[in-house]
C-alpha cells in the first residue's frame, strides 16, 4: 500500500458522534460482563451492537453557549434481564458505564445534563442463547456467519493519522489551545509525496470571544498541525485545510464552534460501526470488515474476536517474516460452529520488493495460525478483561 500512487485514510476522534457511540457501547458490554460474573458467576448472553446517538440542540455564543435540547442515546440490542427469576440491575449498569465514559473524555460534556438514555435491550432468541449454556467445552460456538480482515503494517499516512489525532486530544495540545474540542475528523489524501489533511476540529465557544479571535486561533491551530505533520512525514507538497466551511463575516453562524465541544450536540448523529474500524483507521484503499466491534460480546461474537484477531494474526506474520513488506488475513465463521476452527483463514503475505520469501514459508504460516487459534480462549479473556485494545476503542 505504501508504493501505491494513492491512498486515503480517514479517522476520527474520540468526540465524534459515531466515536462516542462505539465507544459508549463498548464501554456498556464491558460494564455488563462484570456484572454478570458478579450475579452469576458467568458471562450470560447480550449483544450491545446497536446504537444510535440523536443529536440535540445548542445556542451557541461568543464567551459560553447552552444546551437547549440534550442528545439522546438509544441503546440496543439483546441482554439477558433475569436470571433464575431475579431481575438484573442490566439498564442502570449500562447507562452508568456510559456516563463514566463521558466524565473521562469529553471536558465541557455534562453527562447528567447534556444528554437522555433510552432503552432498545430485549432479550435474546433461546437459540442463540443456547450458545452461553454451560457445558464442558472451553471455547463457546460462534453466535454468527461473519467475515473479517486484518493487517499489517501500517503505512508511513496510517501511521501519521494516528499520530496526529493522538496529538490533537494530547494533555500538551489541549492546554496550548483549550478552545479546542474532542470531535475530530482527519481525512487524509497522499498522491504520490504529495499529502492533502482535510481537519474538522470543532472549537469550544466559551473560549472564543468574537469571530475574529476565533479565526487567530484556528490559524494558530493550522501552524501547530504543519509543524506536528513536517516534523514526522516528509511530504512535497503538504496541504492542510481547517473547518473548512468557515465564512467570514457571519458571527457564530459562520463558524465550528459548539457549547461542548462534540457536533453531536447539534450539528451531527452518530451510529455504531460508522467510525473506526479496529484498527482506529478507516483505510479505504484496504479490505474492509462489515463488522462493527464495539460492544458484541468478547467470548461468542466472531464479529468482536476475529476482527481483532486477524490484525493480530497478520501484525504476528509481518514480525516473523523479515522479507514481508505486507500481510493481510481474512477469517470466516460458520454460526454454531466453535469459534476457534473458523470456516476460513487466508493469509496474504507481500514480500518486500526485491525479496523472496524462503522455501516452506506456508507451513511457518499454518502453524503460526493454528498456534493463535489454540490461543483463541485466552484472547477472549484479555477482551474481558480490555487488555486488548485497538486504538478507537482505548480512549
Amino acid at each position: 500500500m505504501k508504493d501505491q500512487s494513492l491512498e486515503i485514510v480517514e479517522k476520527k476522534g474520540k468526540g465524534h458522534p459515531d466515536s462516542i457511540c462505539d465507544c459508549l457501547m463498548e464501554e456498556a458490554s464491558c460494564a455488563l460482563v462484570q456484572l454478570y460474573k458478579k450475579y452469576t458467576g458467568r458471562i450470560l448472553h447480550y449483544n450491545l451492537d446497536k446504537g444510535l446517538l440523536s443529536a440535540g440542540q445548542a445556542a451557541v455564543a461568543f464567551g459560553g453557549g447552552r444546551i437547549i435540547t440534550p442528545l439522546r442515546m438509544i441503546i440496543g440490542d439483546r441482554a439477558t434481564l433475569h436470571y433464575l427469576g431475579q431481575e438484573l440491575p442490566v439498564w442502570d449498569t449500562v447507562v452508568e458505564s456510559a456516563r463514566n465514559w463521558i466524565r473521562r473524555n469529553l471536558r465541557y460534556f455534562d453527562p447528567d445534563q447534556h444528554i437522555t438514555f433510552q432503552s432498545g435491550l430485549n432479550p435474546g432468541s433461546r437459540e442463540l442463547m443456547g450458545i452461553f449454556t454451560p457445558s464442558e467445552r472451553q471455547v463457546l460456538k460462534a453466535n454468527d456467519t461473519s467475515a473479517t480482515v486484518g493487517f499489517a503494517p501500517f503505512t508511513p499516512t496510517e501511521e501519521l493519522v494516528v499520530s496526529l489525532e493522538q496529538y490533537l486530544t494530547s494533555v500538551c495540545f489541549q492546554e496550548k489551545f483549550p478552545s479546542a474540542g474532542e470531535d475530530i475528523k482527519i481525512m487524509a489524501v497522499r498522491s504520490d509525496q504529495a499529502l492533502d489533511l482535510t481537519i474538522a476540529l470543532a472549537m469550544v465557544d466559551r473560549f472564543i470571544a468574537s469571530e475574529s479571535d476565533y479565526f487567530d486561533q484556528k490559524e494558530a491551530i493550522r501552524r501547530s498541525i504543519a509543524d506536528f505533520v513536517r516534523s514526522r512525514f516528509d511530504a512535497s507538497p503538504l496541504q492542510i485545510h481547517l473547518n473548512t466551511l468557515d465564512e467570514r463575516g457571519r458571527g457564530e453562524d459562520g463558524i465550528y464552534i459548539t457549547v461542548t465541544g462534540t457536533s453531536a450536540e447539534q450539528g451531527d448523529s452518530g451510529q455504531v460501526g460508522r467510525g473506526n474500524q479496529v484498527s482506529g483507521l478507516i483505510c479505504l484503499m484496504r479490505p474492509q470488515s462489515g463488522e462493527a466491534s464495539a460492544g458484541k460480546n468478547p467470548i461468542s461474537h466472531v464479529g468482536k474476536i476475529y476482527n481483532y484477531l486477524a490484525h493480530i494474526l497478520a501484525a504476528d506474520i509481518y514480525q516473523h517474516f523479515e522479507e514481508a513488506g505486507e500481510v493481510m488475513v481474512w477469517l470466516a465463521s460458520r454460526i454454531g460452529e466453535p469459534i476457534d476452527r473458523p470456516a476460513l483463514v487466508a493469509v496474504e503475505l507481500i514480500p518486500q520488493k526485491g525479496k523472496k520469501l524462503a522455501a516452506g514459508y506456508q507451513k511457518v504460516i499454518a502453524w503460526r495460525v493454528e498456534q493463535h487459534l489454540e490461543g483463541i480462549a485466552d484472547l477472549s479473556q484479555k477482551l474481558i478483561l480490555g487488555e486488548v485494545s485497538l486504538s478507537h476503542l482505548s480512549f
